[in-house]
């Protein structure tokens, strides 16, 4: 046996020897019916070419790896981050499954959701049964402080109305009549995971402030992250906030829970924003996103039924970041700490260091709208060339805004922004007009195989690294980690591209 228990090998050492290698061979040769080496050779070559290029770009009703998430995982996302809630999803065991395991293999931490474990019935009669149910077994077996309710698809098609169906399921006894059950509509097969983070977060933010409303504020300022995946975040916003004395509160935390310690303790809700601070949060301030298109039916709310100013500021950079900081010292009239100042200085001294290396290099990316508009500022700041920008659910605003980024920076001249469009477009995007180095989550792995072009991973999912999510990458001292993450791919490759003695390593330097 290849495998034992007395030596477990792993897949990586395992799938190479002789009984797989032979077992992969005869399915190969029996099964696959697999055009000849030299055929596949031929289309392979073919696939990077701008006649495959044009046919790629042509095509309308396939989807090749959108570069986005559904919904209800962005729903789950924004819930997650409340004191003591718990995600339900109305739908199939099979979709909470995938949510799940997607948000827990980026993390390595366990997400705690449960379904409605809608069936063929349900999808006949409607899923108010299955919601009675769940809701009480919920409550009963997990006792959260509060469930936040959204749907899938299944849900959708057959027109389940969640406010209906929960008012049922607290008459029935299910739950608590006064138990906090905030909902949202969230179909997989409209928007992507940014548009079920707004859902939610305007689904829980009015369901908790209904009837919350004074006439003098608090003096607080509300910060709504979006949807973040580097719980580095939230704690790098706390750290500056605290420095500058701002009094806050930050709608939907979810550092905590993403990264909860191995004390020995078991925590099902670790952290969170408390409840109760989320329905205060109507009377403060004011309120700042540090993401525009993960929020803006949010914002909207906020302004309208709280008569709220909100303000959009991505603290990316070091433009960002004193943008960010000024504009809350005129917001609050707290002045910039000195030690935020420092920081500042050595996120200039570290970027002087590292721009030989960056200025000029051309790079391509992919992404949510909010990162892509961070990630390609801060980058214009150090001189490099955006050539290929991608956001499968970006719109005409994001593009305008982006846009005239690119037009304010010498180096933004010759990039071209895609909307709509997947990874397999990308791939030819790449072969075409090749970069030297791209940025984007782990699926891009796959590019980097078949281009050869180095990769730098920033964005959700972050499957196959671990810790990158423990990092920030907003503030000062995020810059210094997204500058470390870039220069080092580069010079890496350089590395890479002269490793070969007596060849190529007249440029195999010790020092860079």
């Amino acid at each position: 046996m290849p495998q034992n228990p007395d030596k477990i090998v792993d897949h990586v050492d395992l799938f190479k020897q002789s009984e797989y290698t032979e077992l992969f061979k005869r399915k190969h040769e029996q099964f696959e019916g697999a055009h000849s080496d030299a055929e596949v050779e031929r289309v392979s070559e073919w696939t990077k070419s701008w006649d495959y290029r044009e046919k790629n770009f042509a095509r309308e009703a396939l989807t090749v790896n959108p570069a986005k998430g559904c919904q209800p995982v962005g729903a789950m996302f924004a819930a997650l981050g409340f004191e003591g809630t718990l995600p339900f999803v109305q739908g199939s065991q099979g979709c909470v499954a995938y949510f799940r395991t997607h948000l827990s293999r980026h993390y390595k931490e366990p997400c705690s959701a449960v379904s409605s474990s809608m069936t063929e019935d349900a999808a006949v009669f409607g899923g108010l049964n299955n919601m009675i149910e769940g809701l009480s077994v919920a409550y009963t077996l997990y006792k959260p402080k509060m469930i936040a309710v959204c749907t899938t698809c299944m849900a959708e098609v057959i027109g389940d109305d969640l406010g209906a169906f929960i008012t049922n399921a607290k008459n029935a006894g299910s739950i608590p009549k006064d138990f906090p059950v905030p909902f949202a509509h969230t179909p997989s097969f409209v928007g992507s995971h940014i548009t079920g983070y707004d859902n939610m977060m305007k689904g829980i933010l009015s369901y908790l402030s209904e009837g919350k409303k004074k006439e003098q504020t608090n003096g607080k300022i509300n910060f709504i992250p979006g949807f973040d995946t580097y719980v580095g975040n939230n704690r790098e916003l706390k750290r500056m906030l605290g420095l500058m004395g701002v009094d806050y509160t930050i709608l939907s935390d979810s550092s905590d829970y993403f990264d909860s310690p191995n004390n020995g303790e078991y925590q099902m809700y670790p952290g969170g924003t408390k409840l109760e601070d989320a329905a205060e949060a109507c009377n403060a301030e004011a309120t700042v996103a540090l993401q525009a298109y993960t929020t803006p039916k949010t914002r909207e709310y906020i302004e309208t039924k709280w008569n709220q100013k909100t303000k959009v500021l991505r603290p990316f950079g070091v433009k960002g970041t004193d943008e960010f900081l000024m504009t809350l010292s005129e917001m609050t009239g707290k002045p910039i700490p000195q030690e935020l100042e420092i920081e500042r200085g050595r996120l200039v001294d570290a970027m002087t260091d590292s721009y030989a290396w960056i200025h000029g290099k051309k790079f391509a990316i992919y992404g949510e709208p909010d990162l892509i508009i961070s990630i390609v500022s801060f980058l214009l700041e150090l001189g490099a060339e955006p050539v290929h920008i991608l956001c499968h659910n970006g719109d005409e605003d994001f593009k305008k805004e982006l846009q005239a980024i690119l037009d304010e920076s010498p180096f933004g001249k010759q990039a071209t922004i895609w909307l709509g469009k997947d990874l397999w477009h990308f791939r030819s995007l790449l072969f075409t007009e090749p970069v030297d180095f791209f940025v984007g989550n782990s699926y891009g792995k796959y590019l980097w195989r078949d281009t050869k072009i180095p990769m730098v991973r920033i964005g959700y999912p972050i499957f196959d690294r671990h810790h990158l999510h423990r990092y920030s990458t907003i503030g000062y001292q995020g810059g210094i980690n997204l500058l470390n993450w870039v220069v080092n791919t580069i010079l890496d490759e350089m590395d890479r591209n002269t490793n070969i003695t007596g060849v190529t390593d007249i440029s195999f330097d010790l020092i860079r």
